[in-house]
């Protein structure tokens, strides 16, 4: 059987899985920030007076998270980078003088992987098969230029072979070793920046399971988007999103491109640097909501960004299991103590899940498959949990086609068994 590393790159966290005796199992990653199965992705860099002058000291996952927080204005932090990796429009990103393209920020991530797993890292010479979204995040994406950046990234660790595999796929392979007999099988991945779906028939022949993808399709849009439309309703009316202020003898409302910097946590420190915060801290002086701006100024000036955050995902947990919930930010005072209902949650993400189910439509209409000719349905990842994302389903599948299971770890299993396989090429999805 061939070694095989399966390498789930995600938006939010990243896994890798090895085989090992035809099972699977995940690679652990001892970091500063202590031992996980799971990274996040992110990079943190900072200048360290013992590595001298151009070296970087340079940590990923929860140790760049932790290295942020304890050196705010020193560190230079990143998160989801895998965001960039089909935009043409990203070439790169000035770290400490140093430009970086996507090619270096992901090599840094697997470097840090690397050091963190051990030896647990596979010997030199083994296959890696990493996931691939079926449609990536954000505006005109470009599968190839992400597939061959991925390839520049991956190139210098010594694989003997780089494979992509499409991420529903490999979660569908996943849960096909639970199949009892031939079926059907629909497979929606909920990532934290994309959406994909994968239809595939699976059968086994002489003990052999084999598969026939039947159609893919996805959206640029998961968990991260749900997380901002709770900071965009709850949060940001409080430090003075829709607040006006007085500008000679005209009253005009307060930017709202001030709050988009919301979407991703780390993007609140990054505007402390820029003419955007010195103009809002201007308009304190002529807001007729002063102290709205002024909370607004002190949570950046605080580093509350990655709090909020934890804040705001914990509430979005709760209204999974719960009708209501209660949101409190602390350094936003009693004022932010709110009850959330789920249904206003789900008022909220309308415009995402009309989104995401556009896309199931999508796979179903284009393969002409009828609901009632899908035997299985498996979601994985954790806005999976989101009653009114579950619901999408029950629609049109019978509740007990639908299972769930492995949210974060059952695409590098299945990356990584698939690349056990000697039928390989019939599983890849390679640049076009």
């Amino acid at each position: 059987m061939t070694q095989s590393l399966g390498f789930d790159f995600g938006t939010t966290n990243s896994v890798l899985a090895a085989v090992e005796h035809g099972k699977t199992r995940a690679i652990d990653f001892d970091s500063p920030a202590g031992r996980y199965d799971t990274m996040r992705t992110a990079l943190s860099f900072m200048k360290h007076p013992n590595l001298g002058a151009q070296a970087l000291q340079i940590e990923a996952g929860q140790a760049a998270i932790r290295t942020f927080i304890d050196n705010p204005g020193d560190a230079r932090f990143l998160q989801s980078i895998k965001t960039f990796a089909a935009s043409p429009l990203f070439q790169g990103t000035l770290i400490f003088a140093r430009r970086n393209g996507f090619e270096d920020l992901m090599r840094a991530f697997v470097a840090r992987l690397k050091d963190y797993a051990g030896d647990a890292w596979p010997v030199e010479g083994t296959r890696i098969v990493v996931g691939r979204p079926v449609r990536y995040a954000g505006a005109n994406p470009d599968d190839n230029l992400a597939l061959e950046r991925y390839q520049t990234a991956l190139g210098s660790f010594g694989f003997s072979d780089i494979r992509y595999v499409y991420e529903p796929v490999a979660a569908a392979f996943y849960f096909a070793q639970t199949l009892k007999q031939d079926a059907t099988v629909l497979v929606a991945d909920f990532g934290g920046g994309t959406t994909d779906y994968s239809l595939i028939r699976f059968e086994t022949h002489a003990g052999v399971l084999s598969a026939m993808p039947i159609g893919h399709s996805g959206v640029g849009i998961a968990g991260d988007h749900f997380d901002f439309r709770i900071i965009d309703n709850l949060v940001s009316p409080l430090i003075g999103k829709g607040t006006q202020f007085r500008s000679f003898d005209k009253v005009l409302d307060v930017p709202s491109g001030y709050y988009a910097n919301f979407g991703r946590w780390n993007q609140l420190s990054i505007f402390k640097t820029l003419k955007d915060f010195a103009d809002l801290k201007q308009l304190v002086r002529s807001s007729l909501e002063p102290e709205k701006l002024e909370a607004f100024i002190d949570l950046i000036e605080h580093d509350e960004g990655y709090p909020l955050y934890q804040a705001v995902s914990a509430a979005k947990m709760r209204l999974s299991a719960e009708e209501e919930t209660e949101f409190f930010f602390a350094p936003l005072g009693e004022r932010s103590r709110k009850i959330v209902r789920r249904s206003d949650f789900e008022q909220w993400i309308a415009p995402e899940l009309g989104r995401i189910e556009s896309a199931l439509d999508e796979v179903l209409e284009k393969t002409n498959t009828a609901a009632g000719t899908v035997d299985k349905v498996f979601l994985t990842g954790g806005t999976s949990f989101v009653p009114a994302v579950r619901r999408m389903f029950e629609r049109r599948f019978d509740a007990g086609r639908i299972e769930s299971g492995g949210e974060l770890l059952s695409i590098a299993h299945g990356l990584a068994l698939i690349g056990a396989r000697d039928d390989i090429d019939l599983w890849t999805a390679e640049a076009n």
